[in-house]
């Protein structure tokens, strides 16, 4: 498992010209323009000011230079508040969304549709018609989720709704184990692929408190994930396998830190350890040579898009997000909800964190290979922990001044999920990117984040 205190970025671009999702207008005509004085996509998420660990490390696992890096990020932002307006606008016709290109320079919107073609384009994305809708590919990989109880399933580990082929995807060593799987469940088999594999994800845990940094319990150790807060108790997001509800921990000194306020794995992978009154959280994930790399969010990155964890055993290291909403089946049980990354692991960077620009994304599960021959991880998504636990994601986010104060439902702390629609100043918006509303986050001036309805 990967613990650590993170920064994550998430990007959006500021500049148009010569990137492909600069200057498309939206699909909702209804929508009145942005004021003036709104912030851009890059600007409310910190994407316009990457750490240069984040940069450094992009460029190392990725191939890009620092130019591309920095675009690549500002692309991805952009492409999020697209991708949520275009969700929106085509209700349950709507088939997934995810970047590609060295700079993620194309957002594709797959619909089952032909006719939402002209309007996907319009929106700024290229368009994919396809046959099933993501609301029929979560229904199958639902019943995959509810035969994992009662059926064996290591021998086919890992499951999960892929976008970019519209299907399900079952990941097996026997394709024997794979057949025994699918007709226990009952699934549809026109809408499953099975893929051969011989990884054997397992938690990443060694025997044996900023994002990052190692933390002890007992004679294991994993590490850090994000600085969070309830009420006025101060601690870290981490994976759920590292301990039970309880557990005392150390930090990565050996001193006394805190204990295990809840956790749950399997089913899910997530935990979170309230700290003593000698340790203080910090909007921080470690980053590459130790410096810090700042988080300003969480809002949730497309399929696609690049990502970046930090570990107590393997440090720095980055790759792109390949699925969400992916189930892996450990020898100690099915953990659901899991995103797929190609960033490699090693035991003891479990329940560190993963972020994508300046924002949260997750903390590390579990994966297979290691991180000189690569390998495969999966995270568990940081806003279902945020809402499971009733935690609030560290930031240096401080409030403009107004913020609740012209009234409506909105509130800062509360996750949002793309669809969800609040009141704020008696007019109504609609969320376009999953997160945790942070204080200046208010839905006025945040376009990249919120859709005027």
């Amino acid at each position: 498992m990967l613990h650590r205190h993170a920064t994550a970025a998430c990007a959006t671009l500021t500049a148009v010209g010569a990137l492909v999702l600069a200057g498309s207008p939206g699909v909702v005509a209804a929508e009145a323009p942005a004021p003036p004085s709104t912030p851009s996509v890059a600007g409310t998420l910190g994407a316009d000011k990457p750490s240069p660990a984040l940069l450094d490390a992009m460029q190392r696992d990725l191939g890009l230079t620092r130019e591309q890096a920095e675009t690549r990020l500002k692309n991805e932002a952009e492409a999020g508040a697209r991708a949520g307006r275009l969700q929106n606008a085509l209700g349950d016709r709507f088939a997934g969304a995810w970047v590609t290109g060295p700079v993620s320079a194309t957002l594709t919107v797959a619909t089952t549709s032909a006719a939402d073609s002209a309007a996907i384009k319009a929106g700024g994305a290229e368009a994919k018609v396809v046959r099933h809708t993501l609301k029929q590919l979560e229904a199958a990989k639902a019943k995959l989720d509810q035969g994992s109880v009662r059926t064996k399933t290591t021998d086919a580990p890992v499951w999960y709704v892929d976008l970019r082929t519209n299907s399900v995807t079952l990941e097996a060593a026997k394709a024997s184990a794979a057949d025994v799987f699918l007709t226990a469940t009952g699934v549809d088999r026109t809408l499953v692929q099975v893929k051969a594999t011989t990884e054997r994800p397992r938690p990443l845990a060694a025997h044996d408190i900023r994002g990052g940094d190692a933390y002890y319990i007992g004679n294991s150790r994993c590490s850090v994930g994000f600085a969070v807060t309830s009420g006025t108790q101060q601690g870290f997001a981490t994976a759920g396998h590292c301990g039970q509800a309880g557990a005392a921990t150390m930090g990565h000194n050996k001193v006394a830190q805190g204990a295990f306020k809840a956790s749950t794995f399997p089913g899910k992978d997530m935990a979170w350890v309230g700290a003593n009154g000698d340790w203080t959280a910090t909007a921080y994930i470690k980053g590459q040579g130790e410096q810090n790399v700042e988080v300003a969010g969480s809002a949730e990155a497309l399929v696609g898009a690049s990502i970046c964890r930090s570990g107590s055993t393997t440090g720095w290291h980055c790759g792109t997000i390949e699925q969400h909403n992916t189930s892996v089946s450990y020898l100690q049980g099915t953990v659901k909800g899991l995103t797929r990354t190609t960033v490699c692991a090693e035991p003891g960077d479990s329940g560190g964190p993963y972020i994508s620009g300046t924002q949260a994304q997750g903390v590390t599960s579990g994966g297979s290979g290691n991180c000189k021959d690569g390998g495969t991880t999966f995270h568990q998504p940081v806003n279902p922990m945020l809402q499971e636990y009733g935690l609030t994601l560290k930031t240096n986010a401080t409030d403009p001044g107004d913020s609740g104060k012209a009234g409506g439902t909105w509130a800062v702390g509360k996750v949002y999920r793309v669809g969800d629609q609040v009141t704020y100043g008696g007019v109504s918006y609609r969320c376009l990117q999953s997160h945790q509303a942070q204080p200046g986050w208010r839905p006025p001036g945040a376009q990249g984040l919120w859709q005027r309805v």
